[in-house]
This record gives C-alpha cells, sequence and structure tokens, in this order.
C-alpha cells in the first residue's frame, strides 16, 4: 500500500464531514488535505484509542519527533510520507503540526476547563491551527484569512463538543466550561447519568447560540477574494451548521447518542456550496 492509498483509506474510514469537502479539490490540493487529515485523525486515535496514559504519552513523543523528522526530510509513518511534498508546495510548518499534538495532548492531563478562553485555547490547537493549514492548502491568498480559518475552527470544535457531550462524559472529559455549568445549575454527574432537564436544555442552547455567532463572524471574516479557493472549508461549514440545527431540532438529546447526517446528505450539502455557493 502506497502512503497516498494509506491516508485516502484512513480518511474515507472515518465517515468525517471533512472527507465530503476534499472531494471537489483538484488532486495535488486534495491528496495534501488527505494526508493532513490523516496526520490528524492518527494523532487524535492515540488519545480516543489508547487506555494507558503512559503508553499514549509516549506514543505522542513519537509523533512530535515523526513531525520534525518530515520537516527534516526524512518521515517513516505513511501518513506524513503522503504529506511531505506539500510541506514547501503550501508553506506548511513544523509549528503547525506540534500545536495540533500538543493539543491532543491536552486530553490526557485535562478533563475539565474552567471558563471559555480556557477551552478555546483548547480549540485553537485542535481546531483553529488545523483550520489554518487548511486554508493554506486549499489555495490562502489573503492574510486575512487566517483569522477566518481559526474562527470557523472554533465553531467546528464547539459544534462537536454539543454532539459529543454525553460520549465524552462517559470517558471523563467535560468540555463545557465549569462556570457555565454552574451558572445554568448543571451538575457534571447528571451528564454521565444522562440526565435531561430544563436546565440542560438551557446550557445547551447557550453554547449553541455561541457557536452560530462564531460562524457568522468566521464568514463575514473571509476576503471576498478567497471566497472561491476556500470553498471547502465553506462547505464544511454548511455541513456543520446543519448538524447544529438538526441537535437543536432535537431538543439538544445529545447525552444518549450522537446524532449525525447521512453520508448523502452531507455529499448534497457540499455539492451545493460548490455548484451554487448556497450555504
Amino acid at each position: 500500500m502506497t502512503p497516498q492509498q494509506y491516508v485516502q483509506e484512513k480518511a474515507a474510514a472515518s465517515g468525517s464531514s471533512f472527507y465530503y469537502a476534499f472531494l471537489f479539490l483538484p488532486r495535488p490540493r486534495r491528496e495534501a488535505i488527505t494526508a493532513f487529515y490523516a496526520f490528524c485523525r492518527e494523532v487524535d486515535d492515540v488519545v480516543d484509542e489508547v487506555t494507558d496514559p503512559a503508553v499514549a504519552q509516549a506514543k505522542l513523543g513519537w509523533w512530535q519527533t515523526e513531525v520534525a523528522r518530515a520537516f527534516a526530510g526524512d518521515p517513516q509513518h505513511p501518513a506524513l510520507r503522503a504529506l511531505a511534498p506539500a510541506i514547501a508546495a503550501y508553506g506548511l510548518q513544523e509549528r503547525q503540526l506540534q500545536a495540533v499534538i500538543e493539543g491532543c495532548r491536552m486530553d490526557l492531563t485535562q478533563t475539565r476547563y474552567l471558563d471559555f478562553p480556557a477551552l478555546e485555547r483548547y480549540c485553537h490547537l485542535v481546531a483553529g491551527v488545523v483550520g489554518e493549514v487548511s486554508a493554506r492548502i486549499f489555495g490562502q491568498e489573503h492574510e486575512a484569512t487566517t483569522a477566518y480559518a481559526h474562527k470557523l475552527g472554533l465553531a467546528f470544535q464547539l459544534t462537536n463538543i454539543i454532539r459529543d457531550v454525553g460520549e465524552d462524559a462517559l470517558r471523563g472529559r467535560i468540555y463545557l466550561p465549569v462556570n457555565e455549568l454552574q451558572q445554568f445549575g448543571v451538575k457534571a454527574h447528571e451528564l454521565g447519568q444522562r440526565a435531561y432537564s430544563d436546565r440542560f436544555t438551557a446550557l445547551m442552547r447557550f453554547q449553541a447560540e455561541r457557536a452560530h455567532r462564531l460562524y457568522d463572524e468566521a464568514l463575514a471574516l473571509l476576503p471576498a477574494a478567497d471566497r472561491r479557493a476556500q470553498k471547502p472549508g465553506l462547505m464544511m461549514a454548511s455541513i456543520y451548521r446543519t448538524l447544529l440545527r438538526e441537535i437543536e431540532r432535537d431538543g439538544f438529546r445529545v447525552l444518549h447518542q450522537r446524532i449525525a447526517l447521512t453520508p448523502l446528505r452531507k455529499f448534497w450539502l457540499a455539492w451545493k456550496v460548490q455548484a451554487l455557493g448556497v450555504l
């Protein structure tokens, strides 16, 4: 199996919304973003699938070394071997990939966030920097597009947090800020016990309203001249925001299930942005 085949299978197997946005890119950019996405999945899987924290820390340490090797021109893992041509082609920086690893490392040492600024730092590492790299690969021309990518990544991550509240709680992780849980009178143990209440619904509505504001702010930051190149990000925005609205329509019943869009619906939303420019 070639490195390109490896990353393609990794991306397709995830079923992620990102995969559908990649389909419409020219081949060189599609191969680069698929390789970068596979790298992100590999690092994230260390945290989600390795049960021994010491082993997970060691694996993340290996990935840090592997990223350094990649930027020195000697990658070993197929994901980074596939990504290697994109490093020079799209001006990728080692600090960006190392930041993604550092964000995943936070999941091994931190399971609560006192307030939104603390959560925002975590989101910047695991999503904002991912948006920054993605924008470069998609064909960013204007510096202002970086701010758009960071804010859109934050909106994506908050949508993920809303969707995965119940699943994360069962793993002992609560990303909803502690002071906001207190503000709405929701106890941490209620999340793990799948205890729905009006207080929980109000808390989740507050989270969703913040995410919607961030989507609006991100779209307002995107320079018009970069809009065409950044269509893949706009496709993802359409898919993720549709998911958020589905969660809202379902009354935030996220403690016992993982709400998702069908593959066909994701493809349709991506196609609408590509062909019609409709978000």
